[in-house]
């Protein structure tokens, strides 16, 4: 196993420690010299990049939030002249103005390593043909699975999303080892392997490469019975890089290893901010250590995991993220995550795993309805006691009393990316997804 391991997999973590202050104090001088609101920021706090001097310096910096970068939309948060940026991607702007990000060609080189060394992690092999799912075009994940998977000497079939049927078809016909998708996306492909007669166990397919939304546990479970693959987990968000910066390893499969050499990872009590120690759940923060188009300090990503120490790798682990800040729905006093829910829908007999969370308002009071798509060959008794299940479930797991509303198959929206579990109707149009 040490012979597919790269030089920084193998440093100590002493040998790490070094590595990281030595990029993160250049980091923070290469932020104040160059972003204006990092020079803003560290002023006000009464802060200079060397005041930085140990890793847990890094504490005492200010956060950086999303709003941030749509304030400074479309370059303001670039460090490098225009003429240096050699790619610029975007988030879908669905909740406002696009957050953007730009690279460098030395950061499409990392960015392509990372990525090369998730797949390696996930079981990838030379050779391998990966079969990419995800996105492509200003979507980060797309193009950063595809040249990562090049970089390590995979063949690429760039399927992209979308034309369900047209992938079946593809794995079929190319045969692909590994396949790169979301969880949910997955999913709608079984649903059409099983539509169309076919085994999905039967597929050249050994491994899956899941990210872009939190899973569960029980989702991976299902996916791996039913397609006979081993299904791990990818973590990224554009504002950081992209897909790869962090990733769970096949032969242990307890969590993902967090790139430290380019990605320096916090967990902060989300209300407070403060610094939680390791093993504590919280909001997960993030510092970029390498990126040189736009360097980000500490920016809180709303996911919540915890960090554990290294198995597989030297490298810490977050475990599977559980859910969003941001994701947290509070329903007459309750809190409320959807991989709750989830966890629930996946256990019940008769029952697919497309769900969606419909938000009213009923007089003063919030109302919460669960709709569940049936599968294809569940009676409508069975249905019936699903729903009661699942009420009951939810009730006594959450303390919540919920509607539950059984569907028929292929009800429910789709998306060739996040599926759109939330739909907030409160206050007329829909106010979240």
């Amino acid at each position: 196993m040490t012979a597919l391991l790269d030089a920084a997999e193998r440093l100590s973590r002493e040998d790490l420690a070094a590595l990281q202050i030595e990029r993160l104090r250049a980091t923070l001088r290469h932020a104040y010299e160059n972003v204006g609101f990092y020079r803003d920021s560290f002023d006000r706090a009464g802060l200079r990049p060397d005041d930085c001097r140990t890793l847990s310096d890094l504490a005492g910096f200010p956060f950086t939030v999303k709003a941030d970068l749509r304030d400074h939309y479309p370059f303001g948060m670039f460090a490098v002249k225009q003429a240096d940026i050699r790619r610029i991607h975007a988030s879908s702007g669905t909740t406002g103005r696009p957050t953007v990000v730009g690279y460098t060609e030395r950061d499409l080189s990392i960015w392509a390593d990372v990525v090369a060394r998730s797949i390696r992690a996930a079981g990838g092999r030379p050779g391998h043909k990966v079969h990419v799912a995800y996105g492509y075009g200003l979507f980060t994940g797309g193009l950063g699975a595809h040249y990562g998977a090049e970089r390590l000497g995979c063949t690429v079939i760039p399927a992209s999303g979308g034309m369900t049927t047209r992938q079946v078809q593809l794995i079929r016909d190319f045969r692909p080892e590994i396949i790169m998708i979301t969880p949910t996306y997955m999913l709608t492909l079984l649903d059409e392997f099983e539509r169309q007669g076919i085994d999905p166990r039967s597929t050249s397919l050994r491994v899956g490469i899941f990210g872009a939304e939190p899973w569960t546990e029980e989702m991976r479970t299902e996916i791996e019975e039913r397609f006979a693959i081993d299904a791990v987990d990818i973590y990224g968000l554009s504002e950081v890089m992209g897909p790869g910066v962090a990733q769970e390893c096949v032969e242990t499969k307890d969590g993902l290893h967090v790139w430290e050499d380019h990605f320096f990872p916090e967990i902060v009590d989300p209300v407070t901010g403060a610094v939680l120690p390791d093993g504590e759940q919280g909001e997960l923060v993030l510092t970029s250590l390498t990126k040189e188009a736009m360097p980000v300090i500490r920016y809180r990503t709303r996911d919540l995991t915890r960090l554990l120490p290294g198995t597989a790798r030297v490298f810490r682990r977050m475990e599977k993220v559980t859910g969003r800040s941001d994701d947290l729905l509070i329903v007459r006093g309750v809190n409320l995550f959807p991989t709750q829910v989830e966890e629930i829908v996946l256990r019940t007999p008769g029952l697919a795993p497309h769900f969606q969370l419909r938000l009213t308002r009923e007089g003063r009071l919030d109302a919460l309805t669960v709709r569940v798509e049936a599968r294809p060959e569940t009676p409508g008794p069975v249905r019936d006691a699903a729903a009661g299940q699942v009420a009951h479930a939810v009730k006594e797991s959450v303390g919540l009393s919920v509607r539950v509303e059984i569907v028929d198959p292929e009800t429910l929206e789709r998306s060739v990316g996040k599926i759109k579990r939330i739909v907030d109707l409160r206050n007329g149009p829909e106010a979240r997804a």
